[in-house]
C-alpha cells in the first residue's frame, strides 16, 4: 500500500514521541491510525533487545497489534504504575491542547489510560490541529446500551444532533466494553469545552464523552514534510 503525504506526517510524529520511551517504563499504547505507527517504531528496538517496556493497550484492537510485533502488554491494575501513555487524536485545540478523541471507538479506555499515566502525550498530523474543538470531528460520546435512544434525546436536548455510530455491515458499533457510540456534530464550535463536558457527565446513560480536557503534556505534530513541532500547554 502506498504511503500517503498524511502517513509521512504521522509516522513522523510517532517516531518522534517513541524516543520519549525508555527500558523499564510502563507505557499506555494508543489506538488509530497514528498510534499505529508508535507501535511500528517501538517493535524495532524491542525486537533487537534495545528496549524493554511493557505496554498498557487502550484497545483489544491495539492489544492484538502489539502481540504480533512483540511488544510485551499487562493490564491496568491497581498497583501498575503508568509511566507515560501515547496516543493520538481527532482534533487538537491551539492554545489549550484539549482534545476531542473517540472516532477510532475506544474512547474510554483511552481516558482511563491518559488519566493514569504520569504523563500523557499526543500525537497527530497537522490536519487535525483546530482553532476551535468541533471545527472538524464530531464530539463522540459513549453510552451504556440499555435504553439508548432515551439517552440520544438528552444528548439532542443538549444540541449534540446525535448520531448512532454504525459498523460496516450497518449494526450499530458496539465498543470493546460493550457500549454504543453518539457522533454528536450539533456541539460545534465548542465554545466551552469544560462546560460541556460537565453536562455530559451528568447525563443519565452517558458512560464517557470524547472531549480531553487539560490532559496532554505535549503534542507531537508532524507535517508532510516529516518536520514535527511540539506543542506545549500555552
Amino acid at each position: 500500500m502506498a504511503i500517503t503525504p498524511q502517513d509521512t506526517a504521522k509516522r513522523a510524529a510517532a517516531t518522534a514521541a517513541a524516543t520519549l520511551v525508555h527500558s523499564g517504563m510502563v507505557v499506555g499504547l494508543g489506538t488509530g491510525t497514528t498510534a499505529a505507527f508508535l507501535l511500528e517504531a517501538l517493535a524495532v528496538p524491542i525486537r533487537d533487545g534495545r528496549l524493554r517496556i511493557t505496554g498498557v493497550p487502550t484497545s483489544d484492537r491495539t492489544a492484538a497489534e502489539a502481540a504480533r510485533l512483540g511488544i510485551p502488554v499487562t493490564d491496568l491494575k491497581a498497583d501498575t504504575r503508568l509511566d507515560l501513555a501515547i496516543d493520538g487524536a481527532d482534533e487538537v485545540e491551539a492554545g489549550t491542547l484539549n482534545l476531542i478523541k473517540g472516532l477510532g471507538g475506544a474512547l474510554l479506555r483511552e481516558k482511563i489510560v491518559a488519566c493514569a499515566a504520569q504523563r500523557f502525550v499526543v500525537i497527530a498530523d497537522r490536519s487535525k490541529c483546530v482553532q476551535r474543538l468541533g471545527d472538524l470531528a464530531p464530539l463522540p460520546v459513549e453510552v451504556v446500551r440499555f435504553g439508548h435512544e432515551v439517552t440520544a434525546r438528552r444528548l439532542a436536548d443538549l444540541g449534540g444532533t446525535p448520531v448512532l455510530r454504525r459498523d460496516a455491515a450497518g449494526a450499530p458499533y458496539v465498543t470493546d466494553s460493550g457500549n454504543l457510540l453518539y457522533d454528536c456534530r450539533g456541539f460545534a464550535p465548542i465554545d466551552d469545552p469544560i462546560g460541556l463536558a460537565e453536562r455530559l457527565a451528568t447525563t443519565v446513560g452517558v458512560v464517557e464523552s470524547g472531549l480531553f480536557i487539560a490532559l496532554a503534556a505535549e503534542v507531537y505534530v508532524g507535517d508532510v514534510s516529516g518536520a514535527v513541532q511540539i506543542l506545549r500547554d500555552a
